[in-house]
């Protein structure tokens, strides 16, 4: 819509508050909110001011002025507030330069998309996200210098057969490991689900399915229908927030955490992909190994080769690597497989058609920045087509039933987020192509991360040292 056609819909709606939206480096939705009434053209064309030294990871001080600009294509209604608010989210801009600017995670996405285009190699990219989460009914959790803790609840929760709850104990708890697709009464979040689905709908994200998740303590996934990298990210940051905001309006709490349970599944967000040129699906090529063309290989080879420096905005955060963990049902190893779901690259196969023909990246988790996420991926997998990398071999076999000798030749993914961090310091050569990540963005991801989660967790005593070590 142009300026002028949502100022108008504001009124056709009967909009009373505009609710403006950016995401920052580390992928948090951040807003500000004007009445309808005062929101005209010259402001959704001119911007809107604000102070970019009080966002995480952006400007110092000195240069504190920054502008966000509307993208009128993103307008949405707003279903949480009590007052009817519209959404439009926007890109940031340099008030001085009045250039885009460089740290802002969605235009890098949209220097990536356009970087996609000048290579020749293909003019879009899919992707299609599979994001999973849990619904809690109570967290809490603390540290300070003598204590440190968490407590999380369900009433879906295996540990709660024995609970005596006021109006009787049902049983009907899901057993871990054990939630992968059962109906009620022992899926008890269907109806809440499906109401996070019906507002993703409102808000523009087409959904395909959603479904009770493998893990105990109402783990689940809702589905959404791929698109272009710019336009996936857009809806990965809508459905975090509509989960949590639904969620909390029942009296629950949501969580995108990757491993917030110990001893069963935690959450991941399968990223499928594909590039395209003239309609045309750059990966198909029947007849070949799982009908993937030369390029899609290369692609491969590619994710694979960065995967490590991948893994530092796709999977994030430290407790990522409390998910990717060898010799569990983890998507750990550096090779890709026609089906096989303990690769880290599957091939799935549920359609022969070019339509479907994509690759899916099992590694990255919802902590992650969708913007930077995506962007880090499709830049991988352009730098294995552009210099033709060989990824390993495809292996159909079970990777965890492998005998020793041909499993210790078989690249895993980073132990930590410290060793994902180092990957990217020495590997992001291929980022900065197109001027697509700058070295600023790197350097700026690398410290906050290294001083906020690497130094800071290594200062603190965990519960289990004290269980290995106190009466030593």
């Amino acid at each position: 819509m142009t300026p002028q056609q949502v100022v108008q819909k504001f009124k056709d709606d009967a909009v009373k508050i505009v609710d403006f939206r950016f995401v920052d480096l580390f992928g948090q939705w951040q807003h500000t909110s004007r009445v309808a009434s005062r929101v005209d053209e010259d402001i959704l064309k001119e911007g809107i001011g604000f102070d970019g030294s009080s966002i995480r990871g952006f400007q110092s001080i000195e240069a504190s002025d920054m502008l966000l600009m509307p993208d009128c294509s993103s307008y949405f209604i707003d279903p949480f507030f009590e007052h009817k608010t519209a959404v439009i989210i926007c890109d940031i801009m340099d008030p001085i330069t009045h250039e885009m600017y460089a740290k802002d995670p969605r235009h890098i996405a949209q220097k990536a998309t356009k970087y996609l285009s000048q290579t020749g190699i293909a003019d879009t990219a899919y992707f299609g996200p599979e994001a999973e989460f849990f619904l809690f009914d109570d967290v809490r959790f603390d540290t300070t210098a003598n204590q440190s803790y968490y407590a999380i609840d369900s009433r879906e929760g295996a540990w709660n057969t024995g609970l005596d709850e006021v109006e009787g104990n049902l049983a009907y708890k899901t057993k871990h490991k054990g939630g992968y697709f059962p109906c009620p009464p022992a899926d008890t979040f269907q109806d809440i689900r499906s109401e996070m689905v019906l507002e993703m709908e409102k808000a523009g994200i087409e959904v395909e399915i959603h479904h009770h998740e493998v893990a105990t303590a109402g783990q689940a996934e809702i589905d959404i229908k791929y698109n272009t990298l710019l336009a996936s990210a857009d809806s990965i940051i809508k459905y975090k927030y509509i989960v949590k905001n639904t969620a909390r309006k029942h009296g629950f709490t949501a969580t995108f955490m990757p491993k917030p349970l110990f001893g069963d599944n935690g959450n991941g967000m399968h990223t499928h992909q594909s590039i395209w040129k003239n309609g045309k699906n750059v990966f198909y090529a029947p007849g070949n190994y799982a009908d993937l063309s030369d390029n899609a290989r290369y692609y491969i080879g590619g994710l694979l080769k960065h995967a490590a420096a991948i893994l530092a905005f796709a999977a994030p955060s430290s407790n990522s690597y409390k998910r990717l963990v060898p010799g569990f049902e983890a998507p750990v190893n550096l090779l890709y497989s026609s089906r096989n779901r303990s690769a880290c690259i599957r091939i799935p196969t549920y359609s022969p058609s070019e339509g479907a023909k994509r690759l899916e990246f099992r590694c990255p988790d919802p902590s992650a920045n969708p913007y930077l996420a995506f962007s880090a991926m499709l830049m991988a997998g352009l730098d294995g087509i552009e210099n033709k990398i060989e990824p390993p071999p495809p292996l159909d076999k079970d990777l965890y039933d492998l005998e020793p000798e041909v499993k210790a030749n078989i690249a895993q993914t980073p132990a930590s987020i410290a060793e994902a961090l180092n990957a990217l310091e020495e590997d992001h050569e291929f980022l900065l192509k197109g001027d697509v990540f700058t070295q600023d963005v790197i350097d700026t991801w690398l410290d906050m991360k290294r001083e906020e989660e690497v130094d800071e967790l290594s200062l603190r005593p965990h519960p289990y040292e004290f269980y290995l070590t106190f009466d030593c």
